[in-house]
């Protein structure tokens, strides 16, 4: 008898429901963070100690100006954005307490004011490209503190097609967020 190949059916990809699911699912290790990026499962490390003070800093600097009834956080939430098939945890973000009356683990992208990455080598690429393309359609600003560089930038006026405008200063010098904040970041402490 001979034998013949036996075609293997492909599994279809996992959809971003399941993704999700499994993220909630998971045990992550203390200190650190699941998030889809680019339609997969990546777990990576919280931010390092020495960025808690420039954290904090700017966190102060937003909760003075936040929106009414938004909050400003470093809690590890996951945003989700379906359109794009991704979710998120970002490092600080100013979002709508609404957001967190929901059931479940995953917070609504859409209820994001700003959102504020601060990078690192392994993150930086993400920060950069990835995020910068998903947050660029749906939320109104995003502040990239490019810790290697020693610069921050203000990303401003999204559309569908990414955000419109961007500012970029170095550490020490004052970096204009347009409204609903409508105030100067002093990143002199960064």
């Amino acid at each position: 008898m001979t034998e013949r190949a036996t075609p293997i059916e492909h599994a279809a990809p996992p959809t971003f429901e399941t993704l999700l699911r499994t993220v909630a699912e998971m045990d992550t290790p203390d200190g650190f963070k699941a998030e889809l990026i680019r339609g997969k499962i990546i777990v990576s490390p919280w931010s390092k100690l020495r960025y808690v003070r420039p954290m904090r800093a700017l966190r102060r600097q937003l909760e003075a100006h936040s929106p009414d009834g938004h909050i400003v956080e470093t809690t590890p939430v996951l945003f989700r954005f379906p359109a794009a098939a991704r979710a998120h945890g970002p490092d600080l973000y100013v979002a709508d307490e609404a957001a967190f009356e929901e059931e479940g683990r995953h917070a609504d992208g859409a209820a994001l004011s700003l959102v504020a990455e601060f990078t690192s080598v392994s993150t930086k690429d993400v920060d950069w490209r990835e995020k910068l393309d998903v947050y660029g359609q749906l939320v109104p600003i995003y502040l990239v503190i490019d810790v290697q560089a020693s610069e921050i930038t203000c990303f401003s006026d999204h559309s569908p097609h990414g955000y419109q405008f961007r500012k970029t200063v170095p550490f020490g010098a004052a970096l204009p967020v347009p409204d609903p904040f409508g105030f100067d970041v002093d990143s002199s402490g960064f």
